[in-house]
C-alpha cells in the first residue's frame, strides 16, 4: 500500500500519482506499507534509489545509515514480542524499515504493517505544525523516534517476565523455570541484535556531516540517539539479572538436593546401627555352646527391640543437637 502525501506550512494534501507527489510544492512524504516488490520498484524508479539501499530493505539486512548524492539512507527495524504476553514462549519479531531523506521528501519503506509509522501519518494529516514546517529531517527524525519508543514496550514486557520468573525461583523453583529462564535469556539476545545496530545507524544520522539532515535537527537525531544507548545499557543490566536469575535457579536446586540427601544419610546412619544389632541376633546357631544366651531368655526380644528403639532415639537426639535434622 502506497500513501503519499505533500505538506507545508498551509496544509497537507493527498496523492494518487507518485510523480505528481514528486513534483508537488513543498515536502512530500511517500509510504509504502506491507510493501509488495512491485510497489517498491515504482517509488524507486520515482526517486531513484539506489538498487543496492533497496535490496538492503528486502533483505532484512543488519541496520545502517549511508549518504548518497540525493539523500541519506538509514536502515532500521522494527521490533516486537509474538505471542501471548502471558507465556515465557515469546520470541522477537523484527522488520525492516528504510528511510530515504531527500532534500524536499521522504520515503519509508516496510516489508511489514510498521503501525508505528501509521501513528507519525496521523499526526502529519491532523496538522502537527512542527512537522508540517521543518520539513523531510525533522519527519524521518519522528519515524525513528516512534519506532525507537516501541521498544521501550518490548523491553517493559521482557522486564515484567523477568520479575515474574524471579518470583517464581524464590517461591517453587520447579523443573520447567530452567527452561524459562534461557527462553527469557534468548529474547534478551534477540533484542540486543536489533537494538545495537540501530543505534550505530543513528550515530551516523546524529554526527553533523550529513547533507540531508540540517544543522537544527541534529539535536533531535541525538535524542534518539540517546534513548537507544540507555536501551542498550538496560539490555545488559536485564541479562545480567537473567544469568544472576539462573544461578539462584541452580543453587536452589542444589540446596534443595543436598536437603535430601541429607534426610536420606541421617536415616541410612540410624538404621546402620540397629540393621548390625539384626544381623547379630539373625545368626540363631542352636546346639552350641557358643550360643548367645539371649536366645534363650523369656524377655530377649522384647529387650533388643527395647535397645534398639533407645539406640535410634539417641541418634535422632543427637542429630538434632547438631541441627542434622
Amino acid at each position: 500500500m502506497i500513501d503519499a502525501l505533500v505538506y507545508d506550512g498551509a496544509g497537507v494534501e493527498s496523492y494518487d500519482d507518485l510523480g505528481a507527489a514528486r513534483a508537488a510544492a513543498g515536502t512530500t512524504w511517500v509510504h509504502v506499507g506491507e510493501a509488495t516488490s512491485g510497489e517498491i520498484d515504482a517509488v524507486a524508479d520515482t526517486f531513484d534509489l539506489h538498487p543496492l539501499a533497496i535490496d538492503d530493505v528486502r533483505n532484512n539486512v543488519r541496520a545502517k545509515a549511508e549518504e548518497f548524492s540525493a539523500y541519506t539512507f538509514a536502515l532500521v527495524k522494527t521490533a516486537r514480542l509474538t505471542r501471548g504476553e502471558t507465556t515465557f514462549e515469546e520470541e522477537i519479531d523484527d522488520e525492516p524499515v528504510g528511510v530515504f531523506v531527500g532534500e524536499d521528501w521522504l520515503v519509508t519503506v516496510a516489508t511489514g504493517s510498521a503501525e508505528s509509522i501509521a501513528r507519525v501519518q496521523e499526526a502529519v494529516r491532523r496538522g502537527d505544525e512542527r512537522l508540517l514546517e521543518r520539513g523531510p529531517d525533522f519527519t524521518a527524525y519522528r519515524v525513528l523516534d516512534v519506532i525507537v519508543d516501541d521498544y521501550f514496550e518490548v523491553l517493559d514486557r521482557l522486564e515484567r517476565q523477568i520479575e515474574a520468573i524471579e518470583d517464581e525461583v524464590v517461591d517453587s523453583p520447579d523443573a520447567d523455570l530452567l527452561g524459562e529462564i534461557n527462553s527469557v535469556r534468548r529474547e534478551l539476545l534477540s533484542f540486543r541484535k536489533v537494538v545495537w545496530p540501530v543505534r550505530e545507524a543513528l550515530a551516523v544520522l546524529s554526527r553533523g556531516d550529513l547533507k540531508h539532515v540540517r544543522e537544527g535537527t541534529e539535536k533531535y537525531y541525538r535524542d534518539v540517539y540517546d534513548h537507544l544507548v540507555q536501551l542498550v545499557d538496560l539490555l545488559e543490566t536485564y541479562r545480567d539479572l537473567v544469568v544472576g536469575t539462573r544461578d539462584i535457579y541452580l543453587n536452589a536446586l542444589s540446596q534443595s538436593t543436598n536437603e535430601v540427601m541429607k534426610v536420606l544419610t541421617v536415616v541410612a546412619t540410624i538404621f546402620i546401627p540397629l540393621t548390625f544389632v539384626v544381623g547379630v541376633y539373625g545368626m540363631n546357631f542352636a546346639d552350641s555352646a557358643y550360643n548367645m544366651p539371649e536366645l534363650t531368655w523369656e524377655f530377649g526380644y522384647p529387650a533388643v527391640l527395647l535397645g534398639m528403639a533407645g539406640v535410634a532415639v539417641v541418634m535422632v537426639f543427637y542429630f538434632r543437637r547438631q541441627s542434622y535434622i
